[in-house]
């Protein structure tokens, strides 16, 4: 497989979090690298797959992947930051805030005599459609404890999660994709020496 392949049977959803699924849209190292992000119409799978838009939705709006990129390569950015001692430019995820917000109307429901909120987005266009990725990221920044969120103990492996076991000892993004792996490597290992 190419460096930069992408197939949409590549993504995963292990993050536990949405906004950690969008990070880990790129992932893996040399020839294990996945980018799932290659063009507009797999941004729109991704974001059909995260049920954020209807799966009759056709038409991508123009500049998707490249907002997605950045968005997603900021989003990696201000996670890691809090890890580590550097500055964090938080002024692209704003832009989408602002730009992509959805219009939230109260509707009476006559049938069943109650109110619920309508949510809308504004329009179809890039900073709309990934406004609840940007939503997310930011309650994962302010509203979780973000000593859970992790990246995967396995060498060759980027991906990252937030660690909702109950131990909160969770070391790999998953066992059956890298946990196994590095156990028999580490069982391996112990009957060699």
């Amino acid at each position: 497989m190419s460096k930069n392949s992408q197939d949409q049977q590549g993504v995963l959803f292990i993050g536990d979090n949405l906004a950690l699924d969008f990070i880990n849209t790129q992932y893996g190292i040399g020839s294990a690298h996945r980018e799932c992000f290659v063009d507009d119409a797999s941004v729109v799978e991704w974001l059909k797959l995260t049920k954020l838009l209807p799966e009759d939705f056709q038409k991508a709006p123009e500049g998707l992947l490249k907002l997605a990129l950045e968005l997603r390569d900021n989003a990696r950015a201000l996670v890691t930051v809090v890890k580590s001692s550097g500055d964090a430019n938080v002024s692209l995820v704003n832009e989408i805030l602002e730009f992509g917000h959805a219009k939230k109307e109260l509707h009476w429901d006559s049938a069943s005599r109650s109110f619920n909120v309508v949510t809308q987005r504004r329009q179809d266009d890039a900073a709309s459609m990934l406004e609840p990725v940007a939503d997310a990221l930011v309650n994962l920044l302010t509203r979780t404890n973000l000593e859970l969120v992790r990246q995967c103990d396995a060498h060759d492996c980027t991906l990252m999660f937030l660690d909702m076991t109950k131990s909160h000892r969770r070391r790999w993004c998953s066992m059956s994709l890298c946990g196994n792996r590095m156990k028999v490597a580490a069982f391996r290992s112990r009957t060699n020496a």
